[in-house]
């Protein structure tokens, strides 16, 4: 499908490779779900990691000189921000091989790298992640296994329905510019969530 290096809405300090014409997600699939072919995530600049992406470059010191993990990295637009904050190391995973594809290119067109693999992460990344009441209890296990482990767990999420606000506290806001035909509004208000420790859990 065609894209287009453009600058990313919340975030023009970053480009990144986009679907530019007026579509939605299904759109691009034919108006279908294939269960064995994911939709193209990574072809646009979904507002939870916009969010994640602006609230890392006004506080770069949330992953500067730290491994990042960048979990269902769709574009890739947050674990590039890490990347461009002075991360030590970052690295991106995604159901989808084309969206980790995807990741990689956009960094390369930022001037920056993201690592193949990456053990023992100390923040993890996720961005939209509890869109479905089948992926958010799975994304919610996996987080928290994360923050177990010792890492901090930052979540952009702009309302989507699933989302377990009581495992998490927000730290930021953000109206987000995202495309009319595919969120069916112009912006979304946004926040960016830190996940709680078990102790001061709701």
């Amino acid at each position: 499908m065609p894209t287009t290096l453009s600058p990313v809405p919340l975030v023009p300090e970053i480009s990144l490779y986009l679907v530019t014409q007026p579509v939605g997600l299904f759109d691009l699939t034919g108006g279908e779900f294939h269960s064995d072919q994911p939709p193209p995530f990574w072809a646009f600049a979904w507002a939870g990691g916009q969010s994640l992406a602006r609230y890392l470059l006004d506080h770069p010191a949330e992953v500067a000189g730290r491994r990042v993990l960048d979990v269902a990295t769709g574009s890739g637009v947050a674990a590039i921000a890490a990347a461009h904050c002075g991360a030590a190391a970052v690295a991106c995973t995604d159901i989808d091989p084309a969206a980790v594809e995807a990741a990689h290119r956009n960094a390369s067109a930022n001037g920056l790298s993201l690592a193949v693999h990456l053990d023992d992460p100390q923040v993890v990344l996720a961005g939209d992640v509890f869109y479905s009441p089948t992926v958010a209890p799975r994304m919610t296990t996996e987080l928290r296994g994360f923050q177990r482990a010792g890492a901090t767990v930052l979540v952009g999420d702009p309302g989507r329905g699933f989302f377990p606000e009581r495992l998490f506290e927000l730290v930021a806001e953000y109206v987000v510019p995202v495309p009319a035909a595919l969120e069916d509004t112009e912006t979304l208000t946004t926040g960016v969530w830190r996940m709680r420790s078990p102790r001061n859990k709701l």
